[in-house]
């Protein structure tokens, strides 16, 4: 065995979306960490697609919002076809303008995704260690003791202050961890094609289109014909030679469909499962070594994202000491409950596209023809379908760290976006500190300004406008938000309520 090193504060393991984020909120913080990875070198091919509005929103925080924004395709439209005949077309885009400074789905491809990240963390001075894989590893009670293997067969022991599993659906950590993966596995098999054609759904818009027992959904491609298709192989193996040309042709002529060049394709199992744990003593899962579930609504990556950056923020104050331990026991239940509930809700749409019963079979062909077009016209609708798909509904009212309330904004909610002038200002550019800090619609009382200064906390105010009460915000109250950009304490101007939030937790800012 080499010997242990000790400088490393935060091991992860996986080189995903998840653990490359993860990794990049923890460098850009000063944590000491080292990413490894068993596969030697970066996919070339893969299934995730979408990026989504809450997504944007953390990565502007770090800067990345734009490389991605101009890397990927933007999308505001999905259509649904039933037996060859467009039923709705919801343009959800529009809808999105108010909650968000992302009102698209950005189509970008995972490879290239990945591909971002690991530069970003070389610009940072962090270096994916690769082929290098996770044995095993020891909770010494103070800390981890991983052992890692080495493409030469050298074995490493690294000692760490964490371990962050991010190592996928056949994840080690979790195997160690023992923490179950209960949940189950569809019965198709499912293909994902790289494709380039012509047709009349090669209109940059995302299609999903259902037949008597077969389904396929359309993913454009920034690319000038490039599509990534997704349907069922009517097959009940998994087989490695299964090719393009065991795809059934029916949905897909009915739709004008010309495939012209098949670039990749591959088959796969869709699994619905859920942890037990997120979190063991000093060792946490994230992303699909935590969670895995259908690809309806592209949310699989994002949710794996939203996970690492939860997660990064805890790690980072209570590794440097600027918040209380227990902040990290909040990790698992605010991104347990939203895990669960996002399998239990892609599960029953899943089942109702897929399903050969007589009775999803009707709902499909014959009540969703009627119901579809008649909701795509209210905003209502399109407002929920924006919010549920870019994630930005995602709250934690229920956690131990969200408190109080002002206006219709409570602890535990998403900050509301609000755009503050026509050059693209906004209420989210102080979220680029990484740390937390106070806002105040209006004017912010003697005493908040007294306290935000004695504790060195940022206190940020803009001046009052209509649009503030009508997202939600109380004149002069105190928002406290978390590095995250949700609100751990929204209260009246009070400052002993918010003195003794950041005396609960311990908070010390950063600046």
């Amino acid at each position: 065995m080499g010997e242990a090193m000790s400088d490393t504060e935060v091991l992860i393991v996986g080189a995903g979306p998840t653990g490359l984020a993860l990794a990049l909120w923890l460098a850009r913080r000063g944590i000491r960490i080292r990413i490894v990875d068993k596969i030697a070198t970066p996919g070339t091919t893969s299934r995730a697609l979408a990026v989504h509005a809450r997504t944007l929103e953390l990565y502007r925080q770090l800067g990345l919002d734009e490389s991605v924004v101009e890397g990927g395709l933007a999308v505001s439209a999905v259509n649904l076809w039933i037996k060859g005949r467009r039923v709705a077309h919801l343009d959800f885009g529009a809808f999105g303008k108010d909650t968000s400074r992302y009102s698209h789905i950005i189509m970008f491809p995972q490879d290239a995704h990945e591909r971002l990240l690991i530069a970003r963390l070389a610009a940072a001075g962090v270096t994916i260690e690769r082929p290098v894989e996770l044995t095993g590893f020891d909770d010494r009670g103070d800390g981890i003791a991983a052992r890692l293997r080495h493409a030469d067969g050298r074995d490493e022991t690294c000692a760490a202050s964490f371990l962050a599993g991010c190592d996928g659906a056949r994840s080690t950590v979790r195997d160690v961890l023992k923490t179950g993966f209960p949940g189950s596995t569809y019965a198709h098999v499912f293909y994902v094609a790289d494709a380039n054609a012509t047709g009349p759904i090669m209109n940059r818009e995302l299609h999903v289109a259902i037949d008597e027992g077969d389904f396929i959904a359309a993913f454009p491609m920034k690319a000038d014909r490039r599509v990534r298709l997704i349907g069922v192989v009517k097959t009940d193996e998994n087989d490695p030679k299964l090719s393009w040309e065991d795809v059934g042709r029916v949905v897909i002529t009915g739709l004008g469909v010309d495939v012209q060049q098949i670039n990749w394709f591959s088959t796969y199992r869709v699994h619905h499962r859920v942890v037990s744990q997120f979190r063991v003593s000093r060792a946490f899962l994230c992303g699909d070594a935590a969670h895995i579930h259908s690809p309806v609504g592209g949310q699989g990556m994002n949710t794996g994202i939203g996970d690492g950056f939860n997660l990064a923020w805890k790690l980072a104050a209570v590794i440097r000491s600027r918040a209380d331990q227990r902040l990290l026991d909040t990790y698992e239940p605010e991104r347990i409950a939203f895990a669960r509930r996002l399998v239990a809700t892609t599960d029953r749409v899943f089942e109702l596209v897929t399903s050969n019963g007589a009775l999803a079979t009707f709902v499909r062909l014959h009540v969703v023809p009627k119901v579809a077009p008649q909701l795509a016209r209210l905003d209502a609708v399109r407002r929920f379908m924006f919010r549920t798909i870019s994630q930005t509904s995602i709250q934690y009212r229920a956690s131990a760290l969200s408190s109080g309330a002002a206006g219709r904004i409570a602890g535990g909610d998403r900050l509301p976006w609000l755009p503050l002038d026509d050059r693209g200002g906004d209420n989210y550019e102080p979220l680029s500190s990484l740390d937390w800090q106070v806002h105040v619609y209006g004017d912010a009382p003697d005493p908040i300004t007294a306290l935000c200064r004695s504790r060195g906390l940022p206190l940020h105010t803009f001046a009052w406008r209509d649009a503030m009460d009508q997202s939600g915000f109380a004149r002069n109250a105190s928002y406290l938000v978390r590095p995250d950009g949700y609100v751990g304490l929204a209260a009246d101007g009070a400052a002993e309520k918010l003195a003794g939030y950041l005396d609960q937790w311990s908070i010390r800012s950063a600046v």
